[in-house]
């Protein structure tokens, strides 16, 4: 195998020899040019594996170089180098298709996870396989030009901000930029945002030293240095109170933070992903979130379209969940008729693909039938769907309570007739099989 080539493009000799040696040092070639012209007349002659740059260059801007090898040699991965406070002009560049970008003076350890990341996209003995069509399904226009967009961006260090209603997939799609770029063997750790409390947040992200704080027995590595190497997603960012939003600001600019009650900065390699249902401009509008760590997560946006944009995957999604529910409940998979599956394409799906599983799983669980029908399917009442009951303002609660009924009734069934399952579902008044997706869905299978 040949080694990689770089090519460095940099007005000051130090600073291309700099990367010149250290480049050399992890076994990678390079060739240097000192303004546009003369990289534009290299890239012509030679085939780079990653192209450092300059963004101030005596006959232009690094911006255009940007540009001109997104244009004309859209593999090539490139990273800018700015200089020190220029983060307005980085971001730009990662909005143009920059890979990532490094700050001067040039940090040697931050530099060389940058161009091993960078190596990693084009690698031909463990190339990544970039398609998404198995793990997000959909076979609607609009589905393919997001997984499009994914393997676009897992080629990128950029931050991404995935928007979204609640039940759309924010999560998995992250995941997927994850796994289809070159970060994709080292840890991809989520946090939600809104599910830690506010005092704990500071030692879950960055993590603490032993006795820096009551209650500090010990060394915490932070969510940061987990993800070290990897990707960290920041789920429901919208609900980081204002002081952490500051913090993260800083660790997401300087690629480095500082554990509670530590005396220094801890370089980290993470790059971030960020999602919520929340409408951020409009937060940011109404000073509940900043608008200079808007501006630093939001360098690219991915919207997921509602299931409501997308009807015509709800077939596809259908059976993928029912095979799926098949397996978890250990029972042959059941289909829909076509009446059936016309009543779910009607229905607008305000909890869109998490609610599709919801109703599908109460559905496998009340069906007496080998196949689903209409009256099967129990839907909410919505503003375009009078069929049912109205929904309760307190859904969550309310199917816990249900879940719990069925559970005592359950119980006392199989009591009676001394854990006799047959004999139990006919006291209930259903089927063998409705008795056992319940047992299996309530924990009572063992």
């Amino acid at each position: 195998m040949s080694q990689p080539l770089a090519l460095i493009v940099d007005d000051e000799p130090d600073i291309r020899e700099l990367l010149e040696i250290t480049l050399s040092r992890m076994g990678i070639n390079s060739k240097t040019a000192e303004d546009l012209t003369s990289a534009k007349t290299l890239l012509k002659t030679d085939s780079f594996d990653i192209c450092l740059t300059d963004l101030q260059l005596p006959d232009g801007n690094g911006l255009e170089l940007v540009e001109h090898i997104q244009k004309h040699f859209p593999t090539l991965p490139t990273a800018v180098i700015t200089a020190y406070g220029s983060m307005e002009t980085a971001i730009n560049a990662l909005k143009l298709g920059a890979f990532d970008f490094v700050s001067k003076p040039v940090d040697l350890k931050i530099l060389k996870n940058l161009v091993n990341s960078a190596i990693k996209i084009n690698d031909v003995i463990s190339p990544v396989e970039r398609r998404s069509r198995d793990q997000l399904l959909g076979d609607s226009v609009i589905m393919a030009k997001v997984r499009a967009k994914i393997t676009k961006l897992a080629r990128s260090q950029a931050p991404v901000y995935i928007s979204g209603e609640s039940g759309t997939g924010k999560e998995l799609v992250a995941k997927l930029i994850h796994e289809k770029g070159p970060r994709a063997t080292n840890p991809f750790v989520p946090i939600n945002c809104g599910a830690i409390p506010h005092e704990l947040l500071e030692s879950e992200l960055f993590g603490h030293k032993k006795g820096s704080f009551t209650g500090a027995i010990a060394d915490k590595q932070g969510l940061f240095q987990q993800a070290n190497g990897g990707t960290l997603f920041l789920d429901e960012i919208a609900d980081l109170p204002l002081h952490m939003q500051v913090k993260l600001l800083r660790a997401v600019q300087e690629k480095s933070i500082r554990p509670i009650g530590h005396d220094r900065e801890i370089p980290i390699d993470v790059r971030i992903l960020s999602a919520t249902h929340k409408n951020l401009s409009k937060l940011v509008d109404n000073g509940e979130f900043r608008q200079d760590l808007f501006y630093r997560i939001n360098v690219i946006e991915l919207p997921l379209p509602s299931l409501r944009e997308r009807q015509e995957d709800v077939g596809i999604l259908a059976q993928h969940i029912l095979k799926k529910l098949s397996i978890t409940f250990s029972e042959e998979p059941l289909n829909l008729t076509t009446a059936a599956l016309k009543k779910l394409k009607q229905y607008p799906f305000p909890g869109n693909v998490r609610e599709l599983e919801n109703i599908l799983e109460r559905t496998i669980t009340l069906c007496e039938n080998t196949q689903i029908d209409t009256d099967d399917i129990e839907l909410p009442e919505t503003e375009g769907n009078p069929q049912t009951t109205p929904a309760s303002n307190q859904g969550v609660q309310l199917e816990d309570y249900l879940d719990t009924l069925e559970r005592d009734a359950i119980v006392k069934a199989l009591e009676s007739t001394r854990w006799n399952k047959t004999a139990a579902a006919k006291e209930l008044g259903i089927s063998f099989r409705a008795l056992r997706y319940r047992l299996k869905k309530l924990g009572l299978d063992d």
